[in-house]
């Protein structure tokens, strides 16, 4: 919409009830409600979508990154309609979108591809045959689609068939489709893919490589470009393989071919994305491109702006996606307010692509990520240092996301050296994931200090609308009289509670007590756009913070450390809060419930398989946490669930 705007192109957006007072329809010139939050209601229908182009009289529809971008039946149709499908021909996502037909085009084309089956037969019986004959670990892979849905690695025979079962359930309801592919898995890979352009009139050029290995759950974390350690003739080839790949399809608009790169940095095609990646403003800005500008003026019939010789990149660039999500919890997606959100400045070095604001809603319908911070610098050192500057600057309330997570890894040895691979948070998940630090004493000195500060301020506002002369909090003077006394009060530590002695003096500094060490502190409180902060003195020794406080917890964001000091909850509230034992299993995040294994008087021992939830269009298994008997189910398939929820009831064997 922003690239519209600049082009002189009127936008119009549309939305469902879940997305009703969200920053895309704040921000186009016209906007229509399609239907209710699940996506096959509203955003994946088809019919739905069209109607709108109609009624707005549109000539053209972006398809954005997920959803209908890369349905062949949605281009057709665009195209019956007279309308512009501002992406490839139909035929290019059908022959790039169908994975086993993709190998064969790209293997005719000279470009070296994984060893694999890609046949018709998907019995269980053939499938497990063609794994054992490529050789374990293989990878089942949806035969559509893309973003990690539908993919699963089996280690070994055993695990085979559940891995199988679970990739066909996710691809199922992710693309319409089950039918999978077993390809060889390489271990410890580099994904690296290229962007690519092409036009109406058969040029095809190449922005060069993204480097995309550190992920989870078959996702992307962290993108940059160039890739490190790649070479000129590397780099070349690989563009040379990716442009040959385009042509094969006759490809118009943008595109991304993706390669797995092992050791030795040979390359094997994986797959084509038919559509502009989420990722694709670091290709923008080590080229100085605007992608959507080129896709706009190729949908519109011109050439393409640049000749691949007048492409030439400059500087390094990251992206690190920002997720509600759980890094601690096997990155489980979250969803919640955005109670607080404040964000490092955009300049011509930083762009923040988001689609939220303070105060909007993460919805459990769609993808949890909340942006993508992207930086740039004239070398890798420097765009890693400047990542790790604006991740200091990113502050959330509200939600559990990953971007301490970010920090860490961004800041780990290896990252830092660019030796990157797919299996990169696995292998390193002792450093990425340290064990929980105490808060210094220091930190809950502001931390107390903070309380005290809001509620003096909470104090003077009742004394002003009260206007009490009688208040014990006033002097003749309208001032309230500071009167020496000592208080206990108790911050959470993790989990542990720190109980801190203070004692409030005349000149409006305060003495602290945390166990056997004292403290001398004193402070104030100022705001700047909206965001409070608080300037504290601890012996002498001056800090500066953003401050939030909520009824849970005091947030205190530097430039140094992200802290959560924790507000012990009531003991009349404590039994509403806690999680649940292990008498059974709990719903890890809010979600619906897709499979039930188990009913009532089954046998289960540890491990097995009991419920199939889907949050944020990703499918987890949940587990039983003992041996035993299930005693109840609590929810049926189609249910919706609440995080913490009891699913399933177990009780041991006599």
């Amino acid at each position: 919409m922003r690239t519209a705007r600049k082009m002189g192109v009127k936008s119009v957006a549309v939305y469902s009830e879940a997305d009703r007072n969200s920053m895309h329809v704040a921000m186009a010139d016209e906007a229509y409600w399609i239907g209710p939050a699940p996506s096959q209601q509203s955003y994946l229908s088809m019919e739905k979508i069209m109607q709108v182009a109609k009624k707005s009289a549109a000539q053209a529809i972006h398809p954005g990154y997920g959803f209908l971008s890369e349905n062949t039946e949605f281009a057709e149709l665009c195209n019956q309609e007279g309308i512009i499908f501002i992406g490839p021909p139909s035929s290019a996502i059908r022959d790039m979108g169908i994975k086993s037909t993709s190998k064969a085009i790209m293997s005719a084309a000279g470009v070296p591809v994984v060893e694999g089956y890609h046949g018709e037969d998907q019995s269980d019986g053939c499938l497990e045959e063609q794994a054992r004959r490529i050789g374990y670990p293989v990878m089942i892979k949806a035969v559509r689609g893309g973003g990690g849905k539908g993919m699963r690695i089996a280690f070994t025979e055993k695990e085979f068939r559940e891995q199988l079962e679970s990739a066909r359930r996710e691809a199922k309801k992710s693309f319409n489709d089950d039918a999978m592919l077993i390809e060889k898995f390489v271990d410890n890979p580099r994904h690296v893919e290229v962007q690519v352009f092409g036009d109406q009139h058969g040029n095809a050029v190449y922005l060069f490589e993204r480097d995309c290995s550190v992920q989870r759950r078959h996702q992307k974390i962290i993108e940059e470009a160039p890739g490190p350690g790649i070479q000129p003739d590397v780099r070349r080839k690989l563009g040379e393989a990716a442009v040959r790949a385009a042509k094969a399809v006759n490809y118009v608009g943008a595109g991304t071919v993706e390669f797995i790169m092992d050791s030795a940095h040979n390359f094997y095609f994986m797959e084509m994305n038919t559509r502009l990646q989420v990722e694709h403003p670091v290709t923008e800005m080590i080229t100085g491109t605007d992608l959507v500008e080129w896709q706009l003026k190729v949908a519109a019939g011109e050439k393409i702006p640049l000749a691949q010789e007048e492409i030439v990149p400059k500087g390094h660039a990251f992206e690190a996606r920002i997720y509600a999500e759980d890094p601690d919890n096997n990155f489980m997606p979250g969803a919640g307010p955005l109670l607080h959100l404040s964000t490092p400045p955009a300049d011509s070095c930083t762009r923040i692509e988001t689609g939220v604001r303070q105060g909007d809603e993460v919805s459990i319908h769609y993808d949890p990520m909340i942006a993508k911070l992207v930086v740039w610098a004239e070398d890798r050192q420097a765009a890693l240092r400047k990542l790790r500057y604006c991740l200091r600057q990113y502050n959330i309330v509200g939600l559990s996301t990953n971007v301490d997570f970010l920090l860490n890894l961004s800041a780990h040895p290896e990252f830092e050296a660019g030796n990157v691979h797919t299996n990169f948070i696995p292998q390193h998940y002792e450093e990425l994931f340290p064990p929980k630090r105490a808060i210094s004493k220091v930190t809950l000195c502001q931390a107390a200090l903070g309380l005290i500060l809001k509620e003096n301020v909470m104090t003077d506002t009742f004394r002003l609308q009260s206007e009490d002369k009688f208040s014990p909090f006033a002097s003749s003077s309208g001032r309230r009289i500071n009167i020496p006394y000592v208080r206990n009060l108790t911050l959470l530590d993790n989990e542990k509670n720190v109980n801190i002695a203070i004692q409030y003096n005349h000149d409006g500094s305060y003495d602290m007590q945390i166990e056997d060490q004292f403290f001398h502190v004193s402070g104030c409180l100022s705001r700047d756009d909206d965001i409070e902060y608080i300037r504290c003195s601890v012996n002498g020794v001056v800090h500066q913070s953003k401050l939030i406080v909520l009824d849970s917890a005091i947030y205190l964001f530097s430039s140094e450390s992200h802290e959560q000091i924790g507000l012990p909850v009531p003991k009349y509230l404590t039994s509403m809060t806690s999680g649940g034992d292990q008498s059974g299993a709990v719903a890890p995040m809010t979600g619906t419930v897709d499979k039930v294994f188990v009913k009532p008087g089954d046998k289960v021992q540890v491990g097995d398989a009991l419920v199939v939830m889907t949050a944020m269009k990703m499918e987890h298994t949940i587990r039983a946490p003992k041996a035993g008997i299930i005693k109840k189910v609590l929810y049926q398939e189609g249910s919706q669930v609440n995080r913490h929820a009891p699913l399933i009831e177990l009780e041991e064997e006599d």
